[in-house]
């Protein structure tokens, strides 16, 4: 039995949560569409399911050719109360699975290190309950989620974009921002990206230094969460 980890791009990967899960002795099969790997038919045997960022867009199937199949698995560990955990682009394809909205951020790009600030209702969350009330996060989208699935539970908000974590149903969790995020990982969306912030104007070094001195404090806050999650999952 293991956490069935869905990736969209090379340099968005499991990263630390990849540490968190088998740190709990949860074991994770990852599959890289991409590069042209299989996704499963079902979710027969998968503990948990884990989706992570891309630069794809969560509301156009076109855009790759796995996105369908994707949201067909996200529904499916809903329905089944199969624990799942969406990561920005995950997120959206969560939201947009489950009848929510995902369009271009109207207020532009949220990138690097920023706070969100924790709704009442995490108090009463399997994996929020103690969070700080503004933790750190590292956020790296183009697009937003606009519009909840009915009947979701919004856990974290933020002021450019409201939301930021969201719980769907009683076991799917879905992050528009990152905490999966070794120096290496976030190094290599900077570059990627340097030469079109540039041209809009942002300080590229200023924005990777702040984010990369952050990641100390991510990795301590959301790791437990991680860590619950993985829990959560073998106790299924």
């Amino acid at each position: 039995m293991a956490a069935l980890v869905v990736t969209h791009a090379e340099v968005e990967g499991p990263g630390w949560i990849a540490s968190w899960l088998a740190e709990e002795g949860l074991p994770l099969d990852v599959v890289a569409p991409w590069r042209g790997e299989e996704l499963p038919a079902s979710l027969d045997g998968v503990q948990a399911l884990v989706v992570m960022g891309g630069p794809q867009d969560a509301w156009d199937d076109t855009s790759a050719p796995w996105l369908a199949a994707t949201k067909s698995l996200l529904r499916t560990a809903v329905a089944q109360g199969i624990p799942t955990l969406g990561v920005c682009l995950g997120a959206q394809l969560l939201a947009v699975a489950c009848g929510g909205r995902v369009e271009p951020g109207s207020r532009g790009p949220e990138l690097g290190a920023r706070f969100v600030a924790r709704r009442d209702a995490a108090g009463a969350d399997p994996l929020f309950w103690d969070l700080p009330l503004s933790p750190v996060v590292v956020q790296w989208h183009w697009d937003a989620v606009t519009s909840l699935p009915p009947g979701s539970t919004l856990l974290m908000a933020g002021t450019a974009y409201e939301n930021q974590a969201f719980r769907v149903g009683e076991r799917a969790w879905g992050l528009q921002f990152h905490v999966e995020t070794p120096p290496e990982m976030v190094v290599a969306w900077a570059e990627q990206d340097r030469a079109s912030l540039e041209e809009s104007g942002v300080d590229v070094d200023a924005l990777l230094a702040r984010a990369l001195s952050e990641l100390d404090e991510v990795a301590e806050v959301w790791g437990e969460v991680v860590r619950r999650f993985a829990r959560l999952a073998l106790e299924r």
